[in-house]
């Protein structure tokens, strides 16, 4: 793939220069002594109140949810990567002969453009401009990259490739296999005032049973979109109380309006193969593992596997119940700034026994994440309840009964997803439980 990046712009420079020096931390270990230091009753200094000592805060990185983020335009800190033609896959995943489309130091920040695939696909049409003018929005208003990626001779077939535009990916350097990659999310930033939720057939939570119609006509196209017969809804997103919502009509004088919370529903590294990696399932390497709480301020850990890692994004969203059970979320651009770091193998700060990670592991300043991928829904969440008992015993040096214990009583494990083959399951461990006694 071709290179095209970009340092970031002089505007909104001076508003992003926190996300560049953000402070290091200590390590979720050595945080873990500090506060066992800290006498009952004692004031803990500040970085003592979540799971981590570099969270940003929720408020940080935002753009307002009306804002028109065309590529190039407005903040864009650190290595700035463009979705081109030339730097995205659709469809598939970067594996381990994927030629980086930017390289980057271990602890860099990296800012991504992720285009939705709502309004490119086939049973769209694959002309977003044409699609999104039938719901009112002005060509202005289009993303640029997304009518591009459409208007290009890239193939895709709706039926056999996965749906996303995947961006990168990006190579760190010195990250080896067996070591982790720790991604930070900085800053999430809504690029359009709208969305689409999208019903497909054979797809969701009650395939067959929705869209309720008796399937695509044959002839079915790009060139005879409604002939598929899925159903997407376009959401306009309005403001309301300085925060954006989505808002779905429900009848006369009521509609269903849901707060923004963007995240990516895919971050993923490359899996050691040469072979065609489709973009649905999650895999151990991350991917579309659409878990709603990886939202600003949270971290993602992945196991690397092959030189580089070969970091990439895309499936963003604006808003996602756990679970997706329609098959889509509430599907939108967003604009990513992360910062990149290598752990090496056997390092304290990664999250699992003996500082080798297997899984995909979370952490919010709430919450301690393990997360479990199945095609069986019982068996991801017997790897998530797994996954769990491990990261106490390796952290705290809980026993594993007590651990077990602990998880029953007090941890909710939630599915964060079933729509995509490989279900995921992943636990939310409150990090305040654990005080000194």
């Amino acid at each position: 793939m071709a290179r095209d990046e970009r340092d970031e712009g002089s505007d909104g420079e001076s508003g992003e220069r926190a996300f560049t020096v953000l402070d290091e931390g200590i390590g979720r270990r050595d945080l873990l002594r500090a506060a066992a230091l800290i006498g009952t009753g004692a004031v803990a200094p500040a970085w003592l109140a979540g799971c981590s000592a570099s969270d940003a805060p929720r408020s940080a990185g935002r753009t307002p949810a009306t804002t028109i983020l065309q590529p190039g335009e407005g903040p864009r800190p650190g290595r700035y990567v463009l979705s081109t033609p030339d730097s995205i896959r659709w469809g598939y995943l970067p594996n381990r002969d994927a030629a980086p489309v930017a390289t980057v130091q271990s602890g860099s920040v990296v800012t991504l453009d992720a285009v939705s695939h709502e309004g490119i696909l086939e049973d769209q049409g694959r002309d977003p401009l044409g699609y999104f003018a039938g719901h009112g929005v002005p060509e202005r208003e289009v993303m640029r990259d997304a009518r591009a990626i459409a208007d290009s001779g890239l193939e895709h077939s709706l039926d056999d490739d996965g749906p996303h535009v995947v961006t990168g990916p990006v190579d760190v350097v010195g990250a080896r296999p067996g070591d982790a990659l720790k991604i930070e999310v900085l800053a999430l930033r809504p690029r359009t005032p709208y969305g689409v939720i999208s019903n497909r057939h054979g797809k969701g939570a009650l395939p067959g049973e929705f869209p309720e119609n008796s399937g695509p006509l044959p002839g079915a196209s790009a060139q005879r979109p409604e002939r598929f017969r899925n159903v997407s809804t376009f959401t306009p997103v309005v403001d309301v109380g300085g925060r954006g919502h989505g808002m779905l009509p429900v009848r006369r004088g009521l509609s269903a309006q849901f707060p923004l919370d963007p995240f990516m529903g895919m971050m993923g590294v490359a899996l050691d193969t040469s072979a065609r990696v489709d973009s649905v399932p999650p895999t151990k390497a991350g991917g579309n593992i659409d878990i709603k709480n990886l939202t600003v301020g949270s971290k993602l850990y992945l196991p690397v596997f092959v030189p580089g890692a070969k970091f990439f994004v895309g499936d963003s969203h604006y808003a996602q119940g756990h679970g997706e059970v329609a098959l889509t979320a509430l599907e939108a651009p967003l604009r990513g700034t992360f910062r990149l770091t290598t752990l090496k193998a056997g390092s304290r700060e990664v999250p699992a026994e003996g500082g080798r990670l297997t899984m995909p592991f979370g952490e919010t300043a709430e919450y301690w994440m393990p997360v479990g991928l199945n095609a069986d829904l019982d068996a991801a969440m017997k790897q998530s309840v797994r996954q769990a008992i491990s990261f106490l015993g390796a952290e705290l040096d809980m026993p594993r009964a007590t651990a077990y214990a602990y998880l029953s009583a007090a941890t909710d494990f939630v599915v964060s997803q079933v729509v995509d083959g490989t279900k995921g399951v992943h636990g939310l461990i409150r990090c305040a439980d654990f005080v000194r006694t």
